[in-house]
């Protein structure tokens, strides 16, 4: 280019262009990269942005998150960061006073660590709200804190057995405590909960997608769409307001999923109806194999030290297996969540028995959270091409390692958590993922924690299990190109080059240079969807 016109130009920092490539300058037309470099820099544009010394990275990929649950948070009680029981309460005893039209007081989501072996009372809140049910989500989304009026309402008491693939909290003399472990268990109480308008979706969605540009993210893998989950989606699209690129999850469940097939084509078929498949997607199916180790729910080979159980498999493994080669026979991606060492197993079982019953295509499976990985598993995430996608910033000592998972795995088992080195260095593809809104969704503090294996204090000095330290830049590829080939945009998007769309994230400084630690403190400026703002600071 010379005198060519550009709709936007970017220059005056650093552009990264993958790990150990810099340039100086982006220029954008039509919402495509048309330029780099000296090239871009001599470029006529309508709108020119000094990038003030700060670094220009391609816009982030989420591999997995929860966005309709996380906006639906922002409209209840505000609770995701209280630090105990007791602000928890002071928060819902507010937000029930200061909305009495409420029938429910449904809200989301608190810290489980907070009370001993995640277990809270319906006591506590019967304190502040004794006449209307009360329904929260914890942090990990696999279990839900109720008061006595919901437990009343649901029908759920001493004499209630626990679900197949749940667990009712209980007293001594077997009364329900307050807390439901897995869906099985707190879908009891949701059951008579009231379910949200679409009207409500609609917003609390649009609040997601605003929550995911203010830190870089420009398409993300919703992996838990229930029936009629696609639809605030399509509302969001159709008024112009769809700011993520998204590709949903249909989930599958071990009792019914035979029946649910239909569905799913209907649905992914309405989606695709509706012509953006650059913005919108379906074109996966999610399992739950397990639960969390936090309450003791996730499958692991040997017993948890504290409870001798081997934790809660969702589904008997030749049933996850002919669903998957059920679903990937449709053309659906496998998308598996499995955290302890026997669920990852199983569903490592479950695709290969796909790979080896279906023809071949471009299947791209994917298994999440990829905790607890027994070492004879490892190299199998890359003999059947599937993807990791990883929480890395779960990866650090901090409070709920230390309180819930740790004692219930023992150090040689804790010591083997969340291997994205190892996996990497067999060949595995590892994309970023968040889980929000069970942790944050700021791509950046997985990156880091990633690199560094510490808390934000340091801790503890030279990381934990530093082996398994994944280097800055390739968590930033892993971040951007790696999410990118996970949801099939890696002809279109995912890195900074000519010919790609201009989804770009602007920092305030180059978060590649130095200590990573330091990286935290780096703040978003600026994200770009098809060279639009979809975010300013």
């Amino acid at each position: 280019m010379t005198t060519t016109d550009a709709d936007l130009l970017l220059t005056g920092g650093t552009v990264w262009l993958g790990p150990g490539r810099r340039s100086t300058a982006v220029a954008v037309r039509d919402g495509v990269v048309v330029a780099l470099g000296d090239e871009a820099a001599g470029c006529t544009a309508g709108e020119v942005v000094d990038l003030a010394g700060g670094l220009l990275v391609p816009a982030y990929s989420d591999g997995h998150c929860h966005p309709p649950q996380a906006g639906a948070e922002k409209l209840g009680p505000d609770i995701s960061h209280r630090e105990s029981v007791a602000e928890i309460v002071a928060e819902v005893g507010r937000y029930a006073a200061a909305h009495p039209e409420l029938d429910w007081i449904v809200g989301g989501s608190y810290d489980p660590a907070l009370a001993p072996d995640g277990s809270f009372d319906a006591a506590w809140l019967d304190a502040v709200v004794p006449d209307r049910p009360v329904l929260l989500r914890a942090h990990d989304y696999h279990t839900a804190w109720c008061n006595s009026r919901a437990l009343q309402l649901a029908g759920v008491d001493a004499s209630t057995p626990d679900p197949a693939a749940g667990v009712i909290d209980r007293h001594p003399d077997g009364r329900p405590v307050g807390t439901l472990r897995e869906p099985d268990a707190y879908g009891l109480v949701d059951a008579v909960a009231p379910s949200p308008t679409l009207e409500e979706l609609t917003t609390g969605l649009a609040l997601a997608c605003q929550a995911q540009a203010a830190f870089g993210v420009t398409w993300m893998q919703d992996a838990w769409v229930e029936p009629g989950g696609h639809l605030p989606y399509l509302e969001l699209l159709a008024q112009g307001r769809l700011t993520v690129r998204s590709n949903l999850a249909f989930l599958a469940h071990p009792d019914a999923w035979r029946d649910e097939l239909d569905l799913f084509v209907a649905q992914r078929a309405q989606v695709e109806a509706a012509g953006a498949p650059r913005l919108l997607s379906a074109r996966s199916i999610k399992f739950f194999a397990d639960g969390v180790i936090e309450s003791g729910t996730a499958e692991v080979l040997d017993p948890y030290e504290d409870s001798h159980t081997h934790g809660m498999p969702v589904w008997e493994p030749d049933e996850l297996a002919a669903a998957v080669t059920a679903v990937d026979a449709l053309g659906f991606q496998t998308h598996i969540h499995a955290i302890g060492d026997a669920a990852i197993r199983h569903a490592l079982d479950a695709i290969e028995r796909a790979t080896r019953t279906n023809p071949e295509w471009d299947r791209r499976p994917v298994i999440t959270h990829v905790q607890l990985v027994d070492p004879a598993d490892l190299p199998r995430f890359a003999a059947l091409g599937v993807t990791a996608a990883m929480q890395t910033y779960w990866a650090q000592r901090d409070p709920l390692m230390e309180l819930l998972t740790a004692p219930r795995l023992g150090e040689e088992r804790t010591d083997r958590q969340y291997p994205v080195a190892t996996l990497a260095r067999l060949g595995t593809r590892i994309s970023i993922a968040s889980d929000w809104p069970v942790s944050t969704n700021d791509p950046l503090e997985a990156i880091v924690v990633a690199a560094t294996r510490q808390t934000t204090e340091g801790l503890p000095a030279g990381g934990w299990v530093p082996a398994e330290r994944f280097p800055l830049e390739q968590g930033l590829a892993a971040a951007t190109a790696g999410g990118a080939y996970q949801g099939w945009t890696e002809q279109f998007r995912g890195q900074v080059a000519v010919g790609m769309a201009a989804d770009l994230v602007w920092y305030d400084r180059d978060v590649t240079v130095g200590d990573p630690l330091v990286a935290r403190a780096a703040n978003v400026l600026g994200t770009w969807l098809d060279g639009r703002a979809t975010y300013r600071a």
